[in-house]
């Protein structure tokens, strides 16, 4: 061991590896959401295979979920309290977003065509601003 590097607590290792797992289980699901996306084209639509990427999409999923709700169980309490706040936030802006637009995209009120794509990248950055706002905040 290093004599001019403190040894690394308990909890930043916890945390370390809370956040690795996190990592890991966002990218697996990017991995099969594009498989999904863009799989179907190499194998021309077919049917076995798309419902094969389909499940493996949503087995990703629920593995982020939990992985998700395992690391909010283990940051502190600051930590928690900032992480659900900008959850709260992003799902608020992406509700008072989302709904408007797909029912003026229904009415052909807008031209623009309510994509989900586009919601999920509003509610990222949204969660991703208000996250860092909230860590800038507290700190």
């Amino acid at each position: 061991m290093n004599p001019s590097q403190p040894q690394e607590s308990r909890y930043q290792s916890r945390m370390r590896t809370s956040t690795k797992r996190l990592y890991r289980w966002h990218g697996a699901w990017a991995a099969a959401t594009l498989l999904v996306a863009f799989g179907t084209g190499f194998w021309h639509r077919a049917l076995g295979l798309t419902l094969l990427a389909v499940g493996l999409d949503v087995a990703m999923g629920v593995g982020m979920i939990l992985a998700t709700k395992k690391f909010i169980e283990e940051i502190d309490e600051l930590q928690r309290k900032i992480f659900l706040n900008a959850l709260g936030i992003a799902v608020g802006v992406g509700l008072i977003v989302g709904v408007p637009w797909t029912v003026m995209d229904a009415y052909r009120v807008i031209h623009l065509h309510a994509n989900f794509g586009f919601l999920v990248i509003l509610e990222g950055l949204t969660f991703l601003v208000t996250l860092l706002y909230g860590t800038w905040r507290y700190r």
